[in-house]
């Protein structure tokens, strides 16, 4: 293979990664913005999206966000693509969720109803919806709208313990 040909495969590769990196699955229900349950294999699977941070419960904007995430999922056969980590330290499977082509975990931040997050290793498509964070910011999109969130869900997290 000429060197034109190995830099047009890699190219190809990294642009449209491997289908065996992803499994179809049956969403089941919404836990809350960034969380879900979907059956694969006969098996009732919980699934976190990766690099997204959707409000907790109680906070502000958490409904909105889960709302979001169960339209987006409800009734649907579910794609889960998934990055270098496919578990987190929970147990939960970490993926990008896809429906008719759509990725939630981009969906989401562009509503405004999540943060863009970066958790090594799993970074593919961080820059991307950094952006689309942004785009969401720019156009005063769900809880932009007030200029953000009071707290982001991390700092939430750590003080509603």
């Amino acid at each position: 293979m000429n060197s034109r040909n190995l830099l047009l495969l890699l190219l190809l590769l990294t642009f449209f990664p491997s289908q065996a990196a992803a499994l179809d699955v049956q969403f089941l229900r919404i836990i809350d913005g960034d969380s879900l349950v979907v059956v694969s294999g006969g098996d009732s699977v919980e699934v976190r999206l990766i690099g997204v941070d959707a409000p907790e419960k109680r906070q502000e904007y958490s409904n909105k966000a889960k709302v979001f995430s169960l339209k987006f999922c409800h009734g649907k056969r579910l794609k889960l693509v998934f990055d270098k980590e496919k578990k987190d330290h929970y147990g939960r499977t970490l993926a990008y969720v896809y429906a008719d082509g759509e990725m939630l975990n981009k969906a989401i931040v562009k509503a405004g109803l999540a943060l863009a997050i970066k958790v090594k290793p799993n970074t593919r498509y961080y820059a991307h919806l950094k952006e689309v964070e942004d785009e969401a910011r720019k156009a005063k999109r769900g809880f932009w709208l007030f200029g953000g969130l009071k707290q982001t869900p991390a700092q939430w997290r750590r003080s509603h313990k």
